[in-house]
């Protein structure tokens, strides 16, 4: 059996969402594979809007909630940490009018996309962000 390089966590006390992790990381690893990028780890960790705050607020310099935070340990390949606030996914869903499963697996696509070398600060960006992401959340449509 091959080693697992994705791997979860979850900081905090909060109802976690339920998905499959097989069929993220058989996303994640096509985004990986699509733009040449060797994946030694990914962490992906889960937690509160409070405890993303500090993050954010300790790392970044930003006083503001966010639904991820991508921490790109080096740019030849693939060594990080993606927090995601299930607080930020759990509202987004509400407010897009989607599953929250769903929109979890638009946020995990988007930080890995992120690594991938895509911002997402101008609308140039942003449109092709959105687009690569809606081209990898497909995937999890046809499971």
């Amino acid at each position: 059996m091959a080693t697992q390089k994705i791997h979860f966590f979850e900081e905090g006390t909060f109802k976690g969402i339920r998905f499959s992790k097989t069929l993220f990381r058989d996303i994640a690893n096509r985004i990986f594979t699509d733009h040449s990028k060797e994946l030694l780890f990914l962490n992906i960790i889960f937690c509160d809007d409070d405890y993303l705050l500090e993050i954010n607020r300790t790392h970044l310099n930003h006083d503001y909630y966010t639904d991820i935070i991508t921490f790109d340990y080096t740019m030849t390949h693939i060594e990080s940490d993606i927090y995601i606030s299930i607080d930020r996914v759990r509202d987004n869903a509400a407010i897009q009018g989607v599953p929250v499963r769903e929109e979890l697996f638009r946020v995990m696509i988007h930080g890995c996309i992120h690594l991938c070398g895509f911002g997402d600060k101008t609308p140039e960006e942003i449109s092709k962000m959105r687009a690569k992401e809606n081209e990898y959340l497909s995937l999890y449509y046809k499971s």
